[in-house]
C-alpha cells in the first residue's frame, strides 16, 4: 500500500511530514500570540502589564510604565509579524525578547513561574527557527 505525502479535505492539503507540521504550528502560534499579547498592552484586558515591570526599567528607561507597555507592545506585535513573514529572522527575534522578559521577572524578583514558562517559549521559538526554511513560502 503507498502512502500519499499529503492528507486531503476539501479545498485544502496539509504536508504528512511531521517536521513541516511542527515548523507551520509553531510559525502559527509565534505569530498570533505576540500580535494578541501586544494588542493588549494597549487595551490590559488580559492583564495589568504593568506588575511585570521591573522597577529597574523605569529607573533606565525614565518613562510611565504603561508607556512602556505600549513600546513593549509595539515590539511584539512587529515580532509576530517578522515570524509570519519571515519566520528564520523572526523567530530569533522573539527568542531574544522573551530572554528580555525572562531577565526583566529574574530582577524583578518575583512570577518565576512566568520566567520558567517563558523559558519553554524561548526553547521553542527556537525550534522554529531550526525548523524554518531558508527561504519560507
Amino acid at each position: 500500500m503507498k502512502s500519499s505525502s499529503v492528507l486531503s479535505s476539501p479545498g485544502r492539503t496539509v504536508p504528512s511530514d511531521p517536521g513541516r507540521q511542527a515548523f507551520l504550528l509553531l510559525r502559527t502560534v509565534f505569530t498570533v500570540a505576540p500580535i494578541v499579547f501586544g494588542l493588549d498592552k494597549f487595551t490590559n484586558l488580559l492583564a495589568d502589564w504593568t506588575i511585570y515591570l521591573a522597577p529597574a526599567a523605569t529607573a533606565v528607561v525614565p518613562l510611565p510604565a504603561q508607556t512602556i507597555m505600549y513600546i513593549v507592545g509595539i515590539v511584539e506585535i512587529i515580532a509576530g509579524i517578522a515570524v509570519a513573514v519571515r519566520p528564520r529572522f523572526g523567530s530569533l527575534l522573539v527568542a531574544v525578547w522573551l530572554l528580555g522578559i525572562i531577565i526583566n521577572l529574574i530582577v524583578l524578583g518575583s512570577f518565576f513561574d512566568i520566567a520558567l514558562r517563558d523559558f519553554g517559549l524561548l526553547v521553542g521559538a527556537l525550534a522554529l527557527n531550526r525548523l524554518s526554511p531558508r527561504h519560507s513560502r
